[in-house]
């Protein structure tokens, strides 16, 4: 409870001055009597134990009214938030080539797509030195010889978490390959899209691609997709994740049925995802690991910040005019208590407790 008028509290010091004038000695009866002796040694009546009552009903009425003066008010804190998000496309690579074991998570090798959706959840949802994008738009295109729209941009990132770990690397080989070029034209689309909708205030568009491979498959060439990206004021960031030279990829001997490791080359097309990003104003990046994978989505994520405007306000409960709750007790307004008190006073006064002058 706070006072809006807390000066108004000088005036109970009035209080005192009206008790000694309310119970000051009166003059001189005006019926002489030659003594009041027996009177004083009559026991006083229920009535005369209650003259005082009138009085002190006086000074509590006006105690209530120096209150409701103060404005007792009840303060509750609201905030506000304004947040004009960022619209984030996940492009994930999950051809053939995804399935290469050099990554590592808590000592164990794991294939590049499982290292990549250990990392992508945490950026999205939050984890470890990653904070989420909680107020950003999310949405997920996977690829391989086709680009698929998993989710559009949403705030319900749970499911964009469950769809991201439901990916699969494609195990149909009329299916593999990468067409980096179709997914971030699909992406482009996707996000564009969102403009039309007009469902809240976009601050920018970014794109996250993620490959470890060159455009094998598609119809449209990486740097054309790009420049239309560039054209629709969308960056692309650019993440080429594998190891150099050879990396280890599982594969079943045709024999024997039993799963063997295979050393392949890696062949990223560095120089095509380097401009991909340079056109758009963005950047390239290269994961050999997942603590390098990791890095690099902590510093997509600072370079991308969401702008969250808050503003507080604080509604009062003037509780002078107004009831207010005390546990589980609703009390009235201090004025209306003062109010009752001076009816009650002059009810007192003038019947039961009336003075005869």
């Amino acid at each position: 409870m706070t006072f809006a008028w807390p000066h108004a509290f000088w005036l109970l010091m009035l209080i005192p001055l009206m008790a000694w004038w309310m119970w000051r000695r009166r003059g001189t009866a005006s019926i002489a009597f030659s003594s009041v002796a027996a009177v004083d040694e009559l026991p006083p009546s229920l009535r005369q134990r209650w003259m005082w009552l009138p009085k002190a009903l006086t000074l509590i009425a006006f105690a209530l009214l120096v209150l409701a003066l103060a404005r007792p008010r009840e303060g509750r804190e609201q905030t506000v938030s304004q947040t004009e998000g960022i619209a984030i496309e996940m492009v994930i690579d999950r051809s053939g080539s995804m399935q290469a074991l050099d990554f590592n998570i808590d000592g164990e090798p794991v294939d590049r797509l499982t290292a990549v959706k250990n990392v992508a959840s945490k950026f999205i949802t939050g984890g470890e030195d990653l904070e989420g994008r909680f107020s950003d738009l999310v949405g997920l295109i996977t690829f391989a010889a086709y680009a698929d729209a998993e989710t559009p941009p949403t705030l319900d990132h749970s499911f964009v978490v469950s769809r991201l770990n439901q990916t699969e690397i494609v195990s149909r080989r009329d299916e593999d390959g990468t067409a980096i070029g179709d997914a971030i034209a699909l992406s482009v689309e996707k996000l564009n899209a969102l403009d039309a909708r007009q469902e809240r205030k976009v601050q920018s568009k970014i794109l996250i691609l993620l490959t470890d491979g060159e455009n094998t498959a598609g119809e449209l060439d990486p740097v054309q997709a790009a420049e239309l990206a560039e054209t629709l004021g969308i960056k692309i960031y650019a993440i080429g994740v594998g190891t150099t030279g050879k990396a280890p990829v599982p594969v079943r001997d045709p024999f024997t049925g039993r799963q063997r490791l295979h050393y392949m080359e890696v062949n990223i097309d560095e120089a095509t995802l380097q401009k991909v990003a340079e056109i758009t104003g963005g950047k390239y990046f290269r994961a050999t690991d997942t603590d390098s994978l990791d890095a690099i989505y902590r510093e997509i994520d600072q370079l991308e910040k969401t702008e969250v405007e808050t503003q507080q306000y604080v509604s009062y409960r003037e509780l002078a005019v107004q009831s207010w709750y005390w546990r589980s007790f609703t009390v009235p307004p201090v004025v209306a208590m003062a109010f009752v008190v001076l009816i009650l006073r002059s009810l007192l006064e003038h019947l039961w407790l009336k003075e005869l002058v």
